[in-house]
């Protein structure tokens, strides 16, 4: 996990001075506060998944390259692994990001009663979910929250807040697929 937040805390810096950005250029862009890219940076900090999203969405690059190695993929499938943050949520890089395919997929594992909450994604992203135990909770924008039981999938437009919820006493754990459509920032290597 140390070794995982060590990498990311490299590979934002290393988008960050890519770019020319200072913390405070890089906080606008991703809607992550100076103070906390800072602690970031500095390995003082281990940000949610959630953050981790905002920091890709606000850098244009996909959410397996946080993990990657900067110019090259991230490892076999289940090897990146990012421990269970604050809100009681864990990704597994199952594929990392292709950009001839457009796509990356994740395991994600949440807590029993956690919740998960995005920002909205880059336009053209659609996220696939296929429930894999438990119960999921998924609300899109305003809209009312639909339920997912083992074997259901949805797919949606991510470009919108949405909150992923673990329903019920048992965790949840599902495969999330994030596929970037032509025109959609994603997966930059550096």
């Amino acid at each position: 996990m140390q070794e995982i937040a060590t990498h990311i805390a490299q590979r934002l810096k290393a988008l960050r001075q890519a770019r020319g950005w200072s913390l405070e250029a890089a906080a606008r862009a991703t809607g992550v506060s100076k103070a906390m890219l800072g602690q970031i940076e500095r390995g003082e900090s281990s940000p949610t998944v959630s953050t981790l999203w905002k920091i890709a969405s606000g850098f244009s690059v996909s959410f397996s390259s946080l993990f990657g190695a900067p110019g090259s993929e991230a490892g076999p499938a289940g090897e990146t692994r990012w421990g269970r943050d604050a809100v009681g949520m864990q990704a597994t890089v199952i594929f990392p990001y292709d950009p001839l395919l457009g796509f990356e997929m994740f395991e994600i594992a949440l807590a029993p009663g956690a919740a998960s909450e995005s920002s909205p994604h880059a336009a053209g992203v659609v996220e696939h979910i296929v429930v894999l135990e438990g119960e999921l909770g998924l609300t899109l924008g305003e809209a009312e929250e639909q339920r997912l039981r083992p074997g259901e999938a949805l797919r949606f437009q991510a470009d919108c807040h949405h909150v992923m919820r673990s329903l019920g006493e048992a965790p949840l754990r599902f495969h999330d697929v994030i596929h970037y459509l032509p025109g959609a920032a994603a997966g930059e290597t550096l």
